[in-house]
């Protein structure tokens, strides 16, 4: 019976691997975190096009929105260790609902998930409007001041990348501005134009269009981008802490075969490296940027560490 049980493992053992080079041999499914059309969508299918030019099989992208990332996230931790099923996250599914919400993330990023490689980095902006009494952010930081619990500013909801941005503005200057929290960017967007917030802070690919018709200007950014090489970081401000941009990344479930995460993030770096890629996202406020997995796993701990730090002054985490 031992022979029998040792005959069948060493069986399974050599399927797997000839399984594993022989990857891929059917269609991968990306697993995109946001609704279709989102500009983070779009960047998903762009991508997914030239992946599946490269791997001579189809690549599905499927839209599983909802819980800031994480259903989507935890759909992947979940899924057969194949390579068959590929995770296309915002950063906010790895780092910001692990903090504030630890209960309601069934997965841990770290050791559920394996790092392909880094994709797109996209630039926090605090957007105001054109007719507001301040034509800089230092200016708007000394009208806040003056003007105690008057500068209202907008985000895409509470535990978001502009919620956490809004802190780092009010720890780093004391302006004291109001964070005011929406269910997504577009009816933030609107309440600025509407001048029933005095800001915004969303990321550029739902500004871009907006600054372009000059409907909203441009006040302050995470990192320096193309389209926008006069707008200031805080650190170009003499300020400590830059704010939180928004990042995604390719990710498979912990445990595919090495030959198989192989393949995967070689087609990866291909993929985001092509300047064709480039030309279609960085109109959308997307800038493709490849980083190997270690390096997409050193980003998410020091996210993740610098996200607790903002919530325990805010008194978000106790």
């Amino acid at each position: 019976m031992l022979r029998r049980f040792l005959a069948a493992l060493a069986a399974a053992a050599l399927a797997l691997g000839a399984n594993a080079q022989d990857y891929p041999r059917q269609a991968i499914t990306v697993v995109i975190p946001l609704a279709p059309g989102d500009a983070t969508d779009i960047a998903g299918r762009a991508m997914g096009e030239e992946l599946s030019r490269l791997m001579k099989v189809p690549v599905i992208a499927v839209n599983r929105p909802g819980a800031g990332g994480s259903i989507a996230a935890d759909s992947v931790a979940k899924a057969p260790k194949d390579g068959y099923t590929v995770l296309f996250s915002v950063n906010s599914a790895l780092t910001f609902r692990r903090v504030l919400e630890p209960q309601g993330v069934p997965y841990d990023p770290m050791k559920d998930l394996t790092a392909l490689g880094f994709a797109t980095r996209t630039p926090s902006v605090l957007a105001v409007r054109p007719d507001a009494p301040y034509r800089s952010f230092r200016e708007m930081v000394e009208y806040a001041k003056k003007n105690p619990g008057k500068v209202r500013v907008g985000t895409a909801g509470p535990g978001s990348v502009g919620d956490f941005c809004v802190q780092i503005m009010n720890s780093q200057t004391g302006a004291g501005f109001t964070m005011v929290p929406f269910k997504g960017a577009a009816p933030a967007v609107a309440a600025l134009r509407g001048g029933h917030i005095e800001g915004v802070v969303l990321a550029l690919g739902a500004l871009a269009a907006h600054f372009k018709n000059d409907v909203l200007k441009p006040a302050l950014i995470s990192s320096k981008f193309p389209a926008l090489p006069d707008i200031p970081t805080l650190a170009e401000l003499g300020y400590r802490q830059n704010l939180l941009g928004v990042w995604i990344a390719f990710f498979a479930p912990a445990g595919i075969p090495a030959e198989v995460a192989s393949a995967l993030v070689s087609a990866i770096e291909k993929t985001v490296k092509n300047p064709e890629i480039a030309a279609r996202l960085i109109p959308l406020g997307i800038m493709p940027e490849y980083l190997p997995p270690g390096q997409v796993q050193a980003e998410m701990r020091d996210e993740q560490r610098r996200v607790e730090e903002i919530a325990r002054r805010s008194g978000l985490l106790k």
